[in-house]
């Protein structure tokens, strides 16, 4: 089934509260969470399992997700999983600890975000506010094209070759800020500042969205040709044809 661009249910200028929808099995974390998101102005819906979660979704579509990693039975990868099967929706992962591992895991089933136990609730506000503001339509923006590929800001839709590409939020910005500088290299820092929107942070977050944005636009994710690897520096996108800057010569990178 083909996925839908994400489109979100509600919008603050016309004073509709926009939903999230919190899933965390600690009712104590869920119920701050819940005030600390209410008092910022967004309406709140709960569910403490991964099936309650699905299910609430089912019900009424949340305009964002804030989902625990570790749940009971169905944990959080899988919960994401079948939202994600269901069409986009923005997600901000809870994860119980700071390993990398649990962290690239959430992003690599589609996570948006993701803020590491124990938090500041005002750090996760933050955080979900940021998402949001990424998911709604530019207005005034033209499309990009190169290579095939379509990216449409104000649609908030993207296709290879024709095809409905099924972007997350961040991939879609990433590949829309690639489109907009062909050529030209990126530091990982320089793409976190611009795409997430964020002055520091775990720049692994960068590396798991190339790699899996690579496995969408590439002909063949584990030899790219379009969004190449400048070896000390970042990334580059290079359409056919395009002038390079910024990085060592193609012969070196992978």
């Amino acid at each position: 089934m083909e996925q839908q661009p994400y489109e979100p249910t509600s919008d603050p200028a016309t004073g509709d509260r926009p939903l999230v929808l919190v899933v965390d099995d600690d009712p104590t974390v869920a119920e701050v969470v819940a005030g600390y998101l209410d008092r910022a102005g967004y309406a709140v819906d709960r569910a403490a399992d991964g099936p309650a979660a699905l299910a609430r979704a089912a019900a009424h579509r949340p305009d964002l997700v804030v989902l625990d990693l570790m749940l009971p039975g169905m944990d959080g990868l899988e919960v994401c999983r079948r939202l994600r099967a269901h069409g986009p929706v923005p997600v901000v992962m809870l994860t119980a600890r700071g390993d990398e591992d649990d962290r690239i895991l959430g992003l690599e089933v589609g996570a948006d975000d993701y803020v590491t136990k124990p938090f500041s609730p005002r750090e996760l506000v933050l955080r979900v506010a940021s998402v949001l503001r990424r998911a709604r339509p530019a207005e005034g923006t033209r499309p990009l094209s190169a290579a095939g590929l379509t990216v449409d800001p104000a649609a908030r839709r993207a296709t290879r070759d024709g095809a409905e590409l099924a972007l997350t939020l961040r991939e879609f910005d990433l590949l829309a800020y690639f489109l907009r500088h062909p050529g030209r290299a990126h530091s990982r820092e320089e793409l976190m500042h611009e795409v997430w929107g964020w002055d520091f942070g775990d720049l692994s977050t960068v590396t798991v969205h190339v790699r899996r944005l690579r496995g969408k636009v590439e002909q063949d994710p584990a030899e790219p040709r379009l969004i190449r690897t400048v070896w000390g520096v970042g990334y580059r996108f290079e359409p056919p044809g395009t002038l390079t800057t910024g990085g060592p010569p193609p012969a070196e990178e992978v």
